[in-house]
């Protein structure tokens, strides 16, 4: 008897009193609102599901302490209508590093007129010139003699140096002419260069194009990196290309970035330079780039920490041609500086006690809401049919 009674006490805290079936009546307009309110249950269950198991990233803003750091530029950029004998590519920083026609992990790619990709193979890379069959075979038989003989020792026409006595092919006095500041003016004269037919390459280049690609990796200081034409060197502490071996040749700058960033690329980052053409409306075209870097650390749910770098940037062009006084060097200049500022990024999964709430706020708030239109419904239709059978509806 005592179970008895604490049935009966436990039964008054129900706050779900069940009504008998006889008691309820099912409606067309109630059928139509549950129907709707199912729907609308499982199209936000399932949002709220999708948002549950895709990742919150949480951005943080500090003072950049880092030091001794590189940065590492990831390049790929493609010159139409400039070809790769022709064009040099250069770093240098606020610390007075530079690095002159880096070609360590900076590689070019020949393109032919159409844009596509030309072979480097021995075979294809001859040369072929109108020279008479005699001349070609007493030059075969020179070049012959010489790689047989490689303890020769031939002249770098005064740009020798301690380190570089012999200058045994074309790019080998060009590159002393360089470390002595001397500008390469007159390849007809070397005979390492006519003998190599340097001058004939260049004009048979003369229509391709050229695609960088490859990475730089420099100090953590402000400086620029330059695509130009014409060998570069240092004189007088002023960092110069020369174009005196092109004979006045003007130049078409038109680029195509394929790609650009600075360090590793993480989810979600943006390279705003990336998939950008910029066609030359001249010759002689200079064209600077003003990038503004922002270290970033991005940390996956894994606790795997990527240290890399966001930017944005400036584009300002002008002709080099010095009209209006202004001058300058045909090419593609970045000229970039970092912020003191890094942004750190934290993946993190949402919480599950979050995830549950809201399906409750969905199934009861539709359930409630539904329950209200379908009352009000009912009572409308209730309200209405009276007043038919009682004829006072007009």
């Amino acid at each position: 008897m005592q179970i008895r009674d604490v049935y009966d006490r436990l039964r008054q805290f129900d706050a779900y009193p069940k009504t008998l079936e006889d008691f309820r009546v099912k409606t067309f307009g109630g059928a139509i609102v549950t129907l709707v309110a199912a729907v609308l249950m499982v199209v936000l269950f399932v949002s709220e599901l999708n948002y549950y198991l895709t990742k919150e990233v949480h951005p943080e803003l500090f003072v950049d302490t880092s030091r001794g750091q590189k940065l590492r530029i990831n390049i790929d950029i493609t010159f139409a209508h400039l070809p790769c004998g022709y064009l040099s590519i250069d770093a240098m920083d606020v610390s007075g590093e530079q690095q002159i026609d880096v070609d360590t992990n900076l590689l070019k790619q020949r393109l032919d007129a159409s844009g596509e990709p030309l072979s480097e193979s021995p075979q294809e890379e001859k040369l072929v010139t109108n020279k008479p069959a005699e001349e070609e075979k007493k030059e075969e038989k020179e070049e012959t003699k010489e790689v047989l003989d490689p303890n020769r020792c031939e002249s770098c026409y005064g740009a020798e140096n301690d380190e570089k006595k012999c200058c045994n092919n074309c790019e080998d006095v060009r590159e002393a002419y360089r470390k002595k500041g001397w500008a390469f003016n007159d390849p007809e004269s070397i005979a390492q260069c006519k003998r190599e037919g340097w001058s004939e390459k260049m004009q048979a280049q003369k229509n391709e194009g050229c695609r960088a690609y490859g990475y730089l990796e420099v100090n953590k200081v402000a400086g620029n990196f330059h695509f130009a034409p014409g060998k570069s060197f240092q004189q007088h502490h002023v960092h110069v290309h020369d174009l005196q071996a092109f004979g006045g040749q003007k130049f078409n700058i038109s680029h195509h970035i394929n790609h650009l960033s600075f360090g590793t690329d993480y989810p979600g980052i943006v390279n705003p330079l990336d998939a950008m053409h910029e066609p030359a409306t001249q010759l002689q075209m200079m064209y600077q780039y003003f990038v503004k870097i922002v270290p970033t650390t991005y940390t996956n749910l894994n606790k795997e920490t990527v240290y890399t770098n966001q930017f944005s940037v400036t584009k300002h062009s002008k002709n080099a041609a010095g009209s209006m006084g202004e001058g300058g060097l045909p090419g593609v200049f970045f000229i970039y500086e970092l912020s003191p500022m890094m942004v750190k990024y934290t993946e993190t999964r949402r919480s599950f006690m979050h995830f549950l709430t809201g399906i409750c706020a969905i199934i009861g708030g539709i359930f409630t809401v539904a329950g209200l239109i379908d009352s009000l419904i009912y009572h409308s239709a209730n309200v209405i049919q009276k007043k038919i059978d009682l004829g006072k509806a007009s």
